[in-house]
């Protein structure tokens, strides 16, 4: 629709940004809504590596050298995709979406101590690495010091970690010689993408095990 002479005239005089499209209006209004959410969302930056893992984006935090970036490495030498290494900037695109990307300085790096900087696109080609992924589970690596109590070894409660306002889950994952942690990561992304569909397996655990005690109990009362 072209806008009458009057608006034209009004926004001339007030300095007032007027365009025009010419496409249907709601077109034009999906598209700028799409761009303002992702303009206006809230943004944070974390440190550690986002990872796109069978197709679910996953952020590997932990402390310092416990080796996130060399997990890093063995994923994507697996197949998966690198996002971003070092700094992950997540923003609220949704109610309940976070989205990662790379700072534009750190695009394609990955750092590796004793390796220093590698440029993944160019060692391991295009399909290495991804432009964003809506962040869907953490895994924190955590290197067991002595003193400090154990992981516990069969969480009966679902972890999660709260990030702007969303709630995203979360595993723990020991760090210990000889664990394979590009498995370990593998598996717990299988086993979010099952709870994401309804499926969970220590949930399904714990009921068949209150079935077997309610049947224990009911051979002992006959």
């Amino acid at each position: 629709v072209s806008p009458p002479q009057a608006l034209i005239e009004t926004a001339a005089r007030t300095h007032t940004p007027l365009f025009t499209s010419p496409l249907p209006a709601p077109r034009v209004i999906e598209v700028l809504a799409r761009y303002l959410a992702k303009a206006l969302a809230e943004t944070t930056e974390r440190h550690g590596v986002l990872m796109d893992v069978l197709g679910l984006g996953v952020l590997i935090t932990g402390e310092s050298g416990v080796g996130k970036s060399e997990l890093g490495l063995e994923l994507i030498s697996r197949g998966h995709g690198l996002v971003a290494d070092d700094v992950v900037e997540l923003s609220r695109i949704a109610v309940n979406t976070l989205e990662g990307r790379c700072p534009p300085m750190l695009k394609d790096f990955l750092e590796v101590r004793g390796l220093g900087l590698l440029n993944i696109r160019t060692i391991f080609g295009e399909t290495a690495v991804r432009r964003k992924m809506k962040l869907r589970l953490v895994a924190h690596l955590e290197r067991q010091a002595v003193g400090r109590d154990p992981t516990e070894r069969l969480p009966l409660a679902a972890l999660s970690e709260d990030i702007l306002g969303v709630t995203v889950g979360k595993v723990i994952i020991p760090v210990a010689a000889g664990r394979n942690l590009a498995v370990l990561v593998e598996a717990a992304v299988r086993n979010q993408i099952l709870k994401l569909r309804g499926i969970d397996s220590m949930a399904e655990f714990v009921a068949r095990q209150s079935r077997e005690l309610q049947n224990a109990d009911d051979d002992d009362d006959l």
